[in-house]
């Protein structure tokens, strides 16, 4: 009984086991996968287009004039007659200095003058006579000789005290300090009542001239070497007069352009820069002196410039620059190129590349060289997957 019952469960296995064979055998196979055409990249077409290269340099700005106000006579301040801060104009007088010593002065030699000239018409009158009568031998030679040098000495002394009367009116004027410029002046040194002397070291006052104002930026003797040689070689042209822009300490752009004025002549030995100046108008005086700024410069104008992204340029391990174009047959050729310079978020290419290249710009992990690709305009949507191919995932 044992026995028989153990045959049955034998065979119900046995069916069991058959029947899973043949239902695996029966699953059906999925349906294959067609190929894929080559992959895309992203490209550009190269083009020639007019490019302004610029530099941007940093500077401080410099007043046009600066000027110190300094006493040419000695004496007492009496008053000042300006509020420090404030505008000033060239004559304006600034500060009043004691006048009473230097008005006596004055009158002094005013006096002394007209005591010379009372003198000298008793000479001349003298002189006269004697040269008529020295001619009649009434008086002798001598006696004209005297009488002619006394009127000479005379006419020296008068000139003497011309000369001390037009000094002491000079001295009189210089009593009241006036501003050699135009400008804004700044805070006083002195007081009124304070004593000054004449020429003193200390300046009693500054005035600055700020409507233009100067930017003095500087500029490596590298990079200017750089670009005379480029522009010796034909590769780009000088600019001529183009405006330079400035952005202020904040970053803030002046809304005014400046001009440059001149190009030191002379490297700075300890910084190996060359020093440049602009010009800007400064109506509002929003420019003050000595403040940090950046200028814009347009150096030089290239009318056949060539741009290349900087994302769709490597380097070689030799540091060549090197950039992957479609070519002949829609396969991926490799080009080495020269860049001179970044303008933006580009390479400016010197040699390598011409008008109607097209370099790769995206997928240059598939741009393998000598393999075909299919070339579509860089930042365009990807192209819909072929039927039964599975979708690609959504980049995130």
């Amino acid at each position: 009984m044992h026995q028989k019952f153990s045959r049955v469960t034998l065979l119900t296995a046995t069916a069991l086991i058959a029947s899973l064979s043949l239902t695996g055998c029966s699953k059906p196979k999925p349906a294959a996968v067609p190929p894929s055409g080559p992959p895309e990249v992203g490209i550009i077409v190269v083009k020639q287009e007019k490019v302004s290269l610029t530099t941007e340099l940093s500077g401080r700005t410099v007043p046009q004039q600066i000027a110190e106000v300094r006493p040419q006579v000695s004496g007492i301040i009496l008053k000042r007659l300006f509020t420090e801060g404030s505008d000033v104009k060239a004559g304006q007088i600034l500060y009043q200095i004691d006048s009473s010593p230097f008005e006596a002065a004055f009158s002094s030699t005013k006096a002394s003058q007209a005591r010379v000239e009372a003198s000298l018409v008793s000479l001349r009158l003298t002189e006269e006579r004697y040269r008529d009568l020295v001619k009649a031998k009434v008086v002798s030679q001598q006696d004209y000789d005297t009488a002619s040098a006394a009127l000479r000495q005379a006419e020296a002394e008068l000139a003497v005290a011309k000369s001390a009367v037009e000094t002491a009116r000079i001295n009189l004027a210089y009593t009241g300090i006036k501003a050699p410029i135009s400008g804004r002046i700044g805070r006083s040194s002195v007081t009124n009542g304070a004593l000054v002397t004449a020429n003193q070291a200390t300046a009693l006052a500054t005035i600055q001239q700020l409507d233009p104002m100067y930017v003095d930026v500087t500029q490596s003797n590298a990079e200017m070497l750089r670009l005379k040689q480029n522009l010796a070689r034909g590769v780009v042209k000088k600019s001529g007069s183009a405006p330079v822009k400035l952005l202020l300490e904040d970053g803030s752009s002046y809304p005014l352009s400046g001009t440059l004025k001149f190009s030191e002549v002379t490297v700075d030995q300890s910084t190996g820069s060359v020093t440049m100046r602009a010009v800007f108008p400064n109506p509002k005086q929003g420019l003050l002196p000595g403040m940090f700024v950046r200028a814009t410069l347009v150096e030089a104008v290239d009318d056949t410039a060539i741009l290349i992204p900087q994302r769709g340029v490597t380097r070689t391990p030799s540091g060549e620059a090197l950039v992957m174009i479609v070519g002949a047959e829609e396969k991926v050729e490799p080009r080495t190129i020269k860049v001179v310079r970044t303008v933006g978020d580009s390479w400016l290419v010197s040699s390598g590349l011409k008008a109607g290249d097209r370099v790769i710009l995206e997928g240059l992990q598939k741009a393998r060289p000598g393999t075909p690709v299919k070339a579509v305009p860089f930042g365009s949507p990807p192209a819909a997957p072929p039927a039964g191919a599975a979708p690609v995932p959504a980049k995130k």
